[in-house]
């Protein structure tokens, strides 16, 4: 018996930090048409979220702000208000959970929806429709504007939600459904780029071999995608560009810690390359801690030995810290430790972070400081993190990433 088709939707708050910060200060936010969400004129910081008004302008979020002031010197600028962010993006969850049995947070702006098993609760109606309802809910309870995506995947709905958008020369209603058995001609309009996990590096090497959208892709059997681009790649881009996304829809569990390991196909047994899989183990770990607003204070490394002996190290700091640089700098020290005590090839290598806490973090991207010593994290370290974060959440997690990488 064939399955019934899924039913995912991506909520999508629109221009959410710029949002929030007029509710907060109507006044100073509003005062002006033009604004940037993400730190001060002086700042060395970069955009965070920019008002539809000055992306007119070339203003785009992970800009430099003084690149973006020299694009649009009359915007306005004002800190990020992490606090209030916070708690609306809680209430408009508050609100998606009374239409959707099953949320998961992508980010703190936007949320996927599993609605199946929920057609007779909703009369049948079409999912656009359901969708338009949430979106009415939203706005009159939180004040906040949310744009849904929706299709039988997250891949689909996630780029359904482009389309769903509002922005200044369009006519979008806010919701943008794809319906089941329309993905291939939906996909046909998409560009290669917009596809997410497909990073600028990604892009190139698909470009130098003539795939810059979707069609350019389909014309190639899976085998020759795997003679250009390997296996593990190929495989990858032919299901994206054919709609092809299996991921569940899951809410995410009160986490008491988060990890990341990697078992090696072969024994490592040199430092350098030890050291260059931890590298890759915090970047990963570091990201999903701060995806979920946290900071953690415990760091640890564990190793298992060729012989399956398992051995680990730990360190709490003072404070929770959620930066890619701190975090690596205390695991280095941790992973030294390890190899020190014993010094043979190891089967695998693990990162975890623990003693979690909500990110307490200042309300605005900060200007440089000078640091105390390797482990003490500073405004720059946070800053840093978020605009990487802000990258990758454009451009996929190959948008940008460590150079040791």
């Amino acid at each position: 018996m064939t399955s019934p088709p899924r039913r995912i939707l991506l909520a999508d708050a629109d221009a959410f930090f710029v949002a929030v910060a007029r509710l907060v200060d109507p006044e100073g936010a509003g005062r002006e048409p033009l604004l940037i969400v993400g730190g001060t004129r002086e700042s060395r910081g970069v955009v965070c979220s920019a008002s539809y008004e000055t992306r007119a302008y070339g203003v785009r979020s992970a800009m430099p702000i003084a690149r973006a002031l020299r694009l649009c010197p009359q915007a306005v600028c004002v800190p990020v208000p992490r606090k209030a962010c916070q708690q609306k993006s809680g209430e408009i969850r508050q609100v998606l959970e009374r239409f959707s049995p099953v949320v998961e947070g992508a980010s703190i702006d936007e949320w996927y929806l599993d609605l199946a098993g929920t057609e007779a609760l909703y009369r049948h109606e079409p999912l656009a429709v359901t969708a338009a309802r949430m979106r009415e809910a939203i706005l009159r309870d939180t004040g906040l504007r949310v744009s849904f995506g929706g299709g039988t995947s997250k891949l689909v709905a996630k780029l359904a939600v482009e389309h769903a958008k509002p922005r200044p020369g369009n006519d979008a209603t806010g919701v943008h459904v794809v319906p089941a058995g329309g993905e291939a001609e939906f996909l046909r309009g998409v560009a290669l780029a917009e596809i997410p996990g497909v990073g600028p590096r990604f892009q190139e090497r698909l470009a130098a071999l003539g795939m810059r959208t979707v069609p350019d892709v389909l014309q190639y059997e899976r085998a020759e995608l795997a003679r250009w681009i390997g296996e593990r790649e190929a495989a990858w881009l032919y299901e994206r560009v054919r709609g092809v996304d299996e991921r569940a829809v899951a809410p995410r569990l009160e986490a008491r810690s988060i990890s990341r390991d990697e078992t090696f196909p072969a024994d490592l047994a040199d430092d350098a390359s030890l050291a260059r899989e931890l590298l890759a183990l915090v970047t990963r770990a570091a990201a999903d801690l701060r995806a979920d607003g946290l900071r953690a204070r415990t760091i640890t490394v564990r190793v298992r030995d060729y012989d399956f002996r398992n051995r680990s190290a730990s360190r709490t700091l003072a404070e929770g810290v959620m930066s890619d640089r701190v975090i690596l700098a205390v695991a280095r020290q941790l992973l030294s430790r390890l190899r020190a005590g014993r010094r043979v090839p190891a089967r695998l290598l693990g990162v975890a972070l623990s003693s979690l806490a909500e990110d307490e973090a200042a309300d605005q991207l900060a200007l440089f400081e000078r640091e105390p010593d390797a482990t003490a994290e500073t405004e720059r370290d946070r800053a840093v993190a978020r605009a990487v974060d802000l990258v990758r959440a454009r451009f996929g997690p190959d948008g940008i990433g460590p150079g040791g990488l």
